[in-house]
Order: structure tokens, then C-alpha cells, then sequence
């Protein structure tokens, strides 16, 4: 079993940055690595990844604002996030041990959340 906690959420202003940190418990090697977010009342949608093969991979919407990384000695993937805007808004999980980039239904574990506000 890995555990995985989310920190670095918060509220920020439309045109601001954050980062958001998920240290797991132990390492997590061959498989993809993520961050989702999800909106009351909608389905949580894939944000960034790194692969296996340690390509990355983004959603438009994330693809040059946002940069996902890994410290592996630190067991910690990180997501910061520049420019962001208010529709960033949500609760943002991380996850790991996952099969597929974006498919939020194909990890193992996941986090238990962090909230960014963003406001205009």
C-alpha cells in the first residue's frame, strides 16, 4: 500500500503561481504518475503526468501554465502552477501506480486532496 498527501494548496489571485507538492510513502518506480482535479458536481479530469518512460504528459488546458516534476530521492512529484486562472479552481489530487497518462480510472492510489482557490 503507498500513501500519498498533498500539500500546497491555498487561495491566489487570477495571474499568480503555486505549487503544489505529493510526497509518497515509499518509492513508486514503473508506473505513471499524475495530478487530477475535480469540481463539486463534476467528474475529475486529468491535469499532467509523467510516464514511465519519464516523458510528460499535459490537458490543453495545462500545457504551458503548469509543469509536473518528480524529486525521486524525496519520493515527491510536484505540480506548479503559473498563470493561473479562476476556472483553475477545484480540488486537486494527486495519484500514482497508474496504467494510462490521463485515465483517472486506471490509478491505484491517490491522495486525499489539496484545494486552489483562484480569484479574479
Amino acid at each position: 500500500q503507498v500513501q500519498l498527501v498533498e500539500s500546497g494548496g491555498g487561495s491566489v489571485e487570477a495571474g499568480g503561481s503555486l505549487r503544489l507538492s505529493c510526497t509518497a510513502s515509499r518509492s513508486i518506480t514503473g508506473s505513471y504518475m499524475g495530478w487530477f482535479r475535480q469540481t463539486p458536481g463534476n467528474e475529475r479530469e486529468g491535469v499532467a503526468c509523467i510516464k514511465p518512460s519519464g516523458r510528460l504528459g499535459y490537458e490543453n488546458f495545462a500545457e504551458g501554465r503548469f509543469t509536473i516534476s518528480q524529486d525521486k530521492s524525496k519520493n515527491t512529484l510536484y505540480l506548479q502552477m503559473n498563470n493561473v486562472r479562476p476556472e483553475d479552481t477545484a480540488m486537486y489530487y494527486c495519484a500514482a501506480g497508474g496504467t494510462s497518462c490521463l485515465g483517472g480510472r486506471d490509478y491505484r492510489y491517490w491522495g486525499q486532496g489539496t484545494q486552489v482557490t483562484v480569484s479574479s
